[in-house]
């Protein structure tokens, strides 16, 4: 479970060591570790966490109940760490030729494609059983197409369409509906509408890290809009009208009676901002504009999902 390993997640090259090491001599447990921990990006994991738990946290009713919400968390962090471990398997020579990846783990040399493969196996495998077996089913069902979309959609069609930003926002806005599952036992109007909040923001958020990135990107052979539409209008057009559409969709919490009018206002004030940065994008492309866009939606996102958990209305 993943919000998309290139969102939250921007790597600057560090160094000039070369980018695959020929020296396969014993590497200290600890550096094994800490590349193994790099694997499963965990700063990214830790965003995943956070709309896990803003999904849990709203879809409970009563008292919050913090040993499930605990076996939840520790489900997903095994299960999206995981799937981001086996797309940097399946990605080791696309990263090998960007400059912002290229120092990773598996491009870099320092592990071999076969021990990162069999780490993100088995922790998936554990992180679904436990989701199921520990938490209900359904959040386990909901995981398990998360990893498999990710893995086996997104992943391929990122050499082939810029679509695959569109096709990747699916399993990155799922999190939040495991937690309502995981707290609820069911789906519900308020698991869609988180979702259809994740599913939207993603969209501008990844646009300006193409659009910071897009000779990095071409360079990988990733098929991002930004790198098909130099002159940036189709990029631009995509980001104002997920920005609009982003502004309606996140008025609906109130709307639907799972959040009040403190978040409703907020959520306006938000929205708007970030419509205002993609604008200016879409006008003037430039670097310092698509950076504007990359910062104002990720200062967007934990403060929406913050003002939702603080003025929900009780169920």
């Amino acid at each position: 479970m993943t919000l998309r390993t290139e969102t939250l997640d921007i790597e600057m090259p560090r160094g000039s060591r070369p980018v695959h090491r020929t020296d396969r001599g014993v590497v200290p447990a600890c550096r094994r570790a800490r590349d193994f921990l790099a694997l499963t990006k965990p700063r990214v994991v830790f965003m995943v966490l956070v709309t896990t738990l803003a999904g849990f946290y709203l879809g409970s009713s009563g008292t919050l109940d913090i040993i499930l919400l605990l076996k939840t968390l520790l489900g997903t962090t095994l299960a999206a760490g995981g799937t981001i471990a086996l797309n940097q398997f399946l990605e080791r020579e696309v990263d090998a030729r960007m400059e912002r990846t290229r120092l990773r783990p598996l491009p870099d040399g320092r592990l071999r494609p076969i021990d990162a493969l069999a780490f993100g196996v088995t922790i998936t495998t554990v992180g679904l059983l436990y989701l199921t077996l520990a938490v209900n089913a359904k959040a386990g069902l909901v995981t398990a197409v998360v990893v498999a979309s990710y893995v086996f959609v997104y992943t391929p069609l990122k050499r082939k369409t810029p679509l695959c930003s569109v096709v990747g926002a699916i399993p990155g806005a799922l999190p939040p509906v495991t937690g309502w599952v995981a707290a609820r036992g069911e789906l519900g109007l308020g698991a869609w509408v988180l979702f259809a909040i994740l599913f939207l923001w993603q969209l501008p958020h990844s646009l300006a890290i193409a659009s910071l990135y897009r000779d990095d990107y071409a360079r990988g052979g990733i098929r991002v809009l930004p790198v098909v539409d130099p002159d940036g209008r189709r990029t631009g057009r995509q980001i104002v009208s997920n920005c609009l559409a982003l502004l309606a969709v996140g008025l609906l919490p109130s709307l639907i009676g799972l959040a009040g009018s403190i978040y409703f206002f907020g959520a306006f004030v938000l929205g708007i901002g970030l419509l205002g940065c993609g604008i200016v994008l879409a006008i003037v492309p430039s670097t310092i504009a698509a950076r504007r866009l990359l910062l104002a939606s990720l200062f967007y996102l934990p403060v929406l999902l913050v003002l939702m958990v603080l003025d929900k209305v009780p169920i």
